[in-house]
């Protein structure tokens, strides 16, 4: 039952709601919390190892640390608050770090999809034209790119917190994992569905934006890719892009899906919103490093060095 107050000078902290019908919250939280855990080592280790080894200083691994990065920063401003809620039974966030909460996760899940595209676009420029690649994507270039995006971002999602800041709280009790919009949304007094359109629109510009940049540019790779005459090069390019595919596949699978299901108004239960949810939160942070590692020659045999020096 949710607690309902007169004003947001009565809201101390909210209370989440989402893991209730969960019937066993430790078992779940302890699985959660290897997996947190696998993500942040994994992550890690490639971000240590690319910067560690200069050979590995060139465009597309400089892309690899930067979505390591926000797959670390993304988990890290959810798990904690479900591990927390499922292991310890603390369901409780103030007011000012939920806020901090919902513009982190919201910020994170963007810059995925920013990084994968221009993941997308390094790709293109390699097998496009791999004379010229370095002359285009010079280190620096790169790492300017990766800080326009993340201003870009945080710029785009600073009207999250812009929008819900001035509203008044009504409730405390939140039916879902952690603080997201929608979740703060529906804890105000305000009719909710004026502010759930805004951010669907929004949410469909930019996921269908980046998606839709991601598809010419592989389309525009298999053109390239038909016109060879070698197979040897096409197979290099096939094996150039598939790491990437998958990284594409887990990130935006459970995105469409919960998107998709609600635009044509299927009603989803708290269960089945937060099973998408996490899915898209820690599906590609579990893959993606696992992926570029063991698909990734350089960093691969980086880090087969590594364990033979423990050895």
């Amino acid at each position: 039952m949710s607690v309902r107050n007169t004003s947001r000078q009565a809201i101390t902290e909210f209370v989440f709601k989402g893991f209730d019908s969960v019937q066993n919250p430790l078992i779940v939280g302890v699985v959660l919390l290897i997996l947190y855990i696998s993500i942040m080592i994994a992550n890690t280790a490639n971000i240590y190892i690319i910067v560690m080894d200069k050979h590995l200083h060139q465009p597309m691994y400089l892309f690899i640390c930067n979505l390591a990065f926000v797959d670390i920063v993304l988990c890290t401003s959810t798990c904690p608050t479900m591990i927390g809620t499922l292991i310890v039974g603390y369901k409780s966030m103030s007011f000012a770090p939920c806020m901090v909460q919902m513009f982190v996760f919201h910020l994170c899940s963007l810059m995925e999809g920013f990084a994968i595209s221009i993941m997308a676009f390094d790709r293109f420029i390699a097998i496009s034209s791999p004379l010229r690649y370095h002359s285009i994507l010079t280190n620096v270039r790169c790492v300017l790119i990766s800080i326009v995006l993340w201003l870009a971002g945080s710029a785009i999602m600073a009207m999250l917190p812009a929008t819900v800041l001035p509203l008044q709280i009504c409730y405390s009790a939140v039916k879902y994992m952690f603080c997201d919009y929608a979740s703060v949304i529906r804890a105000t007094c305000v009719d909710p569905e004026p502010y759930f359109n805004m951010i669907s629109i929004l949410t469909s510009v930019l996921i269908f934006g980046t998606f839709s940049f991601i598809c010419l540019t592989y389309i525009k790779i298999v053109i390239v890719v038909v016109r060879m005459s070698s197979q040897s090069d096409k197979k290099k390019a096939f094996n150039t892009c598939f790491s990437h595919l998958i990284v594409i596949t887990c990130f935006y699978a459970p995105t469409f899906t919960r998107i998709v299901l609600t635009r044509i108004g299927v009603v989803l239960t708290v269960e089945e919103r937060n099973g998408l949810m996490l899915g898209s939160v820690l599906g590609p942070a579990v893959i993606n490093p696992f992926i570029y590692c063991f698909r990734t020659k350089e960093i691969r045999n980086k880090l087969l060095k590594i364990m033979k020096l423990c050895k």
